[in-house]
């Protein structure tokens, strides 16, 4: 999608060069620039969101809840057999 704003905004300066009225002229430089302008912004939101990481993978609450739960349960079953051992 981005390339057509592209390919409209060169349309738009073949139009403004090949005219002979100045108010066409106008009209096809402002056209072309806001199509160029469009294209750097639309090339822009599409790299941010390629680099952005994907809604899904982030958790919720309640799912955090869930793994500190685990890791706490983990850190316990862990500590517990070293404090069972008779020390020598």
């Amino acid at each position: 999608m981005p390339w057509l704003y592209l390919l409209l905004a060169l349309a738009a300066l073949a139009v403004a060069f090949k005219t002979t009225s100045v108010a066409l002229l106008v009209v096809c430089l402002l056209v072309a620039f806001a199509l160029m302008l469009a294209w750097v912004m639309a090339l822009l939101a599409s790299r941010v969101d390629s680099s952005s990481r994907s809604e899904a993978m982030m958790l919720d609450p309640a799912e955090m809840q869930r793994l500190r739960e685990q890791a706490e349960a983990r850190r316990l079953a862990a500590a517990s057999p070293a404090q069972g051992e008779p020390q020598r």
